[in-house]
């Protein structure tokens, strides 16, 4: 019989930290390395959908996540090549973050995890 060390953990933590640990756990799991400066800003894409590029490199500055909108742009380009966000329309003038990522946003969001770690069976 095997024996299952389960850890429970409850907390009630703002919607930003929420979307946040959504990203997180998405990177987490497909092997894909963000910074802090990216987390964030990717937080603040999943909250405002359908930005257009320029007027959200100028958003990421005012909120200090970046130093420059070229800054927020780079970081922008890197996210695209690490596939978490796209760009949209004929020009990809807006730019929107991956739909695999499924991060929710809306309402009152209850992540429910369950995770099974397990060590590989001997030959």
């Amino acid at each position: 019989m095997a024996i299952v060390n389960k850890v429970d953990l409850k907390l009630k933590v703002s919607l930003d930290n929420t979307i946040k640990y959504q990203i997180l756990t998405y990177c987490f799991f497909n092997n894909i390395v963000i910074s802090n400066s990216d987390l964030q800003f990717l937080a603040v894409l999943a909250k405002n959908p359908n930005m257009e590029i320029s007027k959200f490199s100028i958003l990421l500055t005012t909120l200090n996540i970046f130093k420059s909108p070229q800054s927020a742009r780079n970081a922008i380009s890197k996210a695209e090549k690490k596939n978490l966000v796209t760009k949209k329309e004929n020009n990809k003038k807006t730019v929107v973050i991956n739909k695999a990522i499924n991060v929710q946003k809306e309402g009152l969001v209850l992540l429910d995890y369950k995770i099974l770690g397990n060590e590989p069976e001997e030959l």
